[in-house]
């Protein structure tokens, strides 16, 4: 876990393309998740663009973190927060996800005048989005409790998949050398943006490959009691790890996120 972008407060320049720039959770009811990652988070919410359906932007100390979106009521997919990742042309970016194997499931579309989207699936079948900021430029705030951390994509084998992203995104793909762990960093301008876990065969079989976001806590423990408190889950015990703090945890309606607390978090 690093720091997405910058520090507490971001300038008014995008994010550089390849950066991880907003996470959205699609979710069936909308008033219960908002009441549950309002408690948690701290969490204001205010209206998104309207013709792509129900959907809310959640809203830390004045500053846009997260999306929030209805799902229609016929569509029974497991819930995931999803990445989106910073481009200068989504079409183009779109078109060669396409040409290196992945699906693009929706889009490229306008979002009003926030920006352009697609939603796309690696080789793997993770999902992930595109975004080519216009008025929305993304997360406006980062390494503090309530807001994204890191995102990683946890899938069977990092080596294919890594490479997938670096001829679509252009990344540094920084491989740790370990016996037991198979990991890569993903890097933007020397920066580690983004991380790829294989776990093999311990992949859970009801959800296959997929990304995971990491939400900055002041305290993971106590955050985990508190998930238990508002009809969360804890999926994996707090352990210490070489970035900080971690829990893995999932909503009342079973999307999976975790939490941390980083070393350097202003929190």
């Amino acid at each position: 876990m690093t720091e997405a972008r910058g520090s507490a407060g971001r300038d008014s320049a995008a994010y550089a393309p390849g950066t991880p720039c907003w996470v959205s959770l699609m979710v069936h009811g909308m008033t219960a998740a908002q009441e549950f990652y309002g408690a948690l988070f701290g969490w204001k919410f205010e209206p998104g663009a309207p013709h792509l359906g129900p959907y809310v932007r959640a809203v830390l100390d004045g500053h846009d973190v997260a999306g929030i979106g209805q799902l229609p009521p016929d569509r029974h997919l497991p819930l995931a927060w999803t990445p989106y990742f910073a481009s200068d042309d989504v079409d183009l970016t779109a078109e060669t996800v396409r040409h290196c194997g992945g699906t693009v499931g929706v889009g490229p579309l306008d979002a009003s005048d926030a920006g352009r989207l697609a939603i796309a699936s690696d080789l793997s079948g993770a999902v992930f989005g595109i975004w080519q900021a216009a008025a929305h430029l993304g997360t406006e705030i980062t390494e503090v409790p309530g807001a994204p951390a890191w995102n990683e994509l946890l899938t069977r084998d990092s080596s294919s998949v890594a490479r997938f992203y670096q001829h679509v995104f252009g990344y540094e793909v920084e491989p740790v050398v370990s016996a037991d762990l198979d990991y890569n960093t993903l890097h933007i301008e020397g920066r580690p943006v983004a991380g790829i876990r294989g776990v093999g065969a311990a992949l859970p079989r009801d959800r296959g490959p997929h990304w995971m976001t990491y939400f900055e806590v002041a305290d993971v423990d106590a955050s985990l009691t508190h998930v238990i408190e508002l009809g969360g889950h804890a999926l994996k015990t707090p352990r210490d790890t070489p970035r900080g703090r971690i829990a893995k945890v999932a909503d009342p309606e079973g999307a999976t996120f975790s939490l941390v607390r980083t070393s350097h978090s202003s929190g």
